[in-house]
């Protein structure tokens, strides 16, 4: 059974190149059911029934969380519940399209209401807050600048902002290339403040202190000269964002709200934002106006005079 789930895995990494987070999402449901199945006596998805997979879902829904006392009465999250399903609707549908098994089970799984958590988004006067440059400028302090403004001036995921690579820089034009979800390709422009702070990091005293003869060419390197892990970018954030006396839980996604909003707030075309993001579908992106109609409200109650 693991070894269909291991075909799976490199059908999204090679051919689908769907992103890390949801190739670990997948492996992560799918390899909790091998378990399952094997306590079940089941050794070959050949002999997995629609009922075995109701009844794991269900076994699921009940279970105990980990890390959770003994006396807790909380049980896994719709979210969650969503994601298995979502799992097995990928994996058969792979595995009927490589006609490596008979019938598309999966298809009969109904996923459960999803609710749209509203994205939360720094004020403009926390960005300025957050953006301001710290008095002193070690290569470390000067690639964390870097990261921030980028991240705000472009809505960069945390995964492409890892990744981004020097070739990707075009400063003297005021934009940069993504490579997004899916291994699309977007142009995202750059405003000053950004450019000049890639540029200061960029300079002698900044990642040319950073890079070892073994380092690559991404574009933002620990002090070690290695590329960022996932853990560590957001930890070097979110120091910064202590650092900065702001006291809300920031997190590094939330820069990319930001920048939606702000956009949103002041006139930009919902299309243009969506390219920006670089959402496949214009209905991710249209959660954005709900966050701009509740700060359009909260702005006519406190100014207009009879609100």
């Amino acid at each position: 059974m693991q070894n269909l789930v291991e075909d799976f895995l490199q059908h999204l990494r090679h051919e689908r190149g769907q992103a890390e987070h949801t190739q670990r999402t997948y492996k992560a449901q799918l390899d909790k059911f091998v378990a399952w199945a094997g306590g079940q006596g089941l050794t070959d998805w050949r002999a997995v029934e629609l009922r075995h997979l109701m009844a794991f879902l269900q076994h699921e829904r009940e279970r105990r969380l980990a890390r959770q006392p003994a006396e807790s009465t909380r049980r896994l999250s719709s979210e969650s519940v969503y994601l298995e399903i979502a799992a097995f609707r990928a994996f058969y549908r792979f595995c009927e399209n490589e006609k490596l098994l008979p019938v598309n089970l999966a298809e009969n799984l109904s996923l459960p209401r999803r609710w749209k958590r509203l994205p939360k988004a720094l004020t403009d006067a926390e960005i300025t807050q957050l953006l301001q440059p710290l008095p002193v400028t070690t290569p470390a302090d000067l690639c964390d600048q870097a990261v921030l403004e980028l991240a705000y001036a472009s809505g960069l995921r945390l995964a492409e902002l890892r990744q981004l690579r020097l070739e990707q820089l075009h400063l003297d034009a005021g934009f940069v290339t993504v490579i997004g979800k899916g291994n699309k390709e977007r142009v995202v422009p750059v405003g000053q403040f950004a450019v000049a702070a890639l540029n200061r990091y960029l300079g002698d005293a900044g990642r040319p202190k950073l890079v070892t003869p073994r380092s690559p060419a991404n574009v933002f390197l620990t002090r070690r000269g290695t590329p960022f892990a996932a853990v560590t970018l957001w930890l070097r954030i979110k120091n910064r964002v202590k650092h900065a006396g702001i006291t809300r839980n920031v997190t590094p996604h939330m820069l990319r709200h930001s920048f939606a909003t702000h956009l949103l707030e002041h006139g930009a075309d919902l299309r243009v934002i969506q390219e920006l993001l670089g959402h496949a579908n214009i209905g991710t992106t249209e959660i954005y106006t709900h966050v701009a109609g509740q700060r359009l409200r909260e702005v006519h109650r406190r100014f207009h005079p009879r609100s």
